[in-house]
């Protein structure tokens, strides 16, 4: 897929990790390693827009959970890159389903309604995972956050407005001859420089129409850059978001409330917002965000296609909208030249969830496709009964 849509019969030339040359009916170099894809889909590397992969391994095992802070001062300055795992058993798991990206997000931080500042990590094998840190800011508002931060969501969207303007002033107040009385300490403080700079955007985790407009709101009286993230009401201000530029990372599951803040949510949410205009990614419910990033997420994507959402569209919710959204665009999103070389053979539609990847590559190298889960299968496997070894040695 080309950033201006899909080509036929593509030759794709790689060099150097990088896309040298894409084009319908393009001679390979002579010096070049021809891999023969036969009629089969190509596709970028795919995107999860949310997850938790590399933060979060086993939910009920504290020391494998580094996704969230219950105490101490951090809340803005909360930044999940320093706890990624690259030995993460979960990330090959994405890598096999066709995922080469993934933003990752926290989950809450001690100093409410902020959670954290999220990253984006690369799913290559090796040590070497994160892609972008600092990509982006996370607050969480809404009827299941209001008891972190003052009861209300009224209290949200103040202390979230007053964080804002005392990181606009934190500079000329921190002055040791001027006076300083601020609810922010210093290092959240610095931390929403680049949120109130424009240099980062602000990703907003609500579900209810209300709260979606009052994220619009706050990007236009602080002029910064807001995403929604969930959405479940989103359709219902369709145009006001996509008159404000504003997209959405959204959960094509969502089609049962549950919170009252869901109470709209509908399958078609996805469509309605693209044909209005909006700009639109996936991410999963909390169960998937670290588990199954990658086959649920393609399993929801075809869901939204099934309830109207043009199948090209949600293969860029795949791949070049989360690039935009948070700001990779320049070097992941789409088999365009000088675009990292991340790509995947399938062997069927890649929105099928009975499909998988035949190869995968991450920046120009194939990507072995070996999970714990197909080492397990094989060690456990009928065709073993008559291994004299038991499984622990096999």
């Amino acid at each position: 897929m080309m950033a201006s849509g899909p080509i036929e019969n593509a030759t794709i030339v790689i060099r150097d990790g990088r896309i040298a040359a894409v084009g319908s009916g393009l001679a390979p170099p002579a010096d070049a390693t021809v891999i023969a894809a036969n009629g089969r889909i190509v596709t970028p590397g795919l995107m999860n827009a949310g997850t938790q992969l590399g933060l979060l391994e086993v939910s009920s095992v504290p020391d494998t959970s580094d996704q969230a802070v219950s105490s101490g001062p951090l809340g803005a300055a909360f930044d999940v890159e320093f706890a990624l795992n690259p030995n993460s058993t979960l990330l090959p798991l994405a890598r096999a389903d066709g995922f080469t990206r993934a933003g990752v997000l926290p989950a809450a931080a001690a100093n409410a309604p902020f959670a954290g500042i999220g990253a984006v990590l690369r799913l290559s094998e090796g040590p070497q995972i994160l892609d972008l840190p600092r990509a982006m800011m996370f607050a969480n508002v809404g009827g299941m956050a209001a008891a972190s931060a003052g009861g209300s969501r009224s209290a949200q969207w103040i202390l979230l407005r007053n964080a804002l303007e005392e990181a606009k002033r934190y500079r000329a107040v921190a002055h040791p001859s001027k006076p300083r009385d601020q609810l922010l300490n210093h290092l959240d403080a610095e931390a929403l420089q680049p949120v109130v700079a424009g240099r980062m955007p602000l990703a907003v985790v609500a579900a209810r129409e209300s709260d979606i407009r009052q994220a619009v709101r706050l990007s236009d009286d602080f002029n910064i850059r807001v995403v929604v993230f969930g959405g479940a009401e989103a359709w219902r201000v369709a145009g006001l978001l996509a008159a404000h530029s504003i997209p959405v990372v959204l959960d094509p599951f969502a089609d049962l409330p549950w919170t009252f803040d869901e109470l709209g949510a509908r399958l078609d949410n996805a469509a309605l917002l693209q044909r209005a205009g909006v700009v639109i990614a996936f991410t999963l419910p909390p169960i998937h965000l670290s588990h199954n990033a990658g086959s649920a997420l393609r399993e929801a994507a075809g869901l939204a296609v099934a309830n109207g959402l043009p199948w090209i569209e949600a293969l860029k919710a795949l791949t070049l909208n989360p690039a935009h959204i948070w700001g990779i665009a320049d070097h992941y999103g789409s088999l365009s030249p000088g675009k990292d070389a991340d790509l995947v053979i399938w062997d069927g539609d890649p929105l099928e969830p009975s499909s998988a990847p035949l190869q995968v590559w991450v920046r120009g190298r194939p990507a072995s496709l070996e999970t714990r889960q197909r080492l397990l299968r094989e060690r456990y496997s009928p065709k073993q009964r008559s291994n004299p070894w038991p499984p622990e040695y096999r």
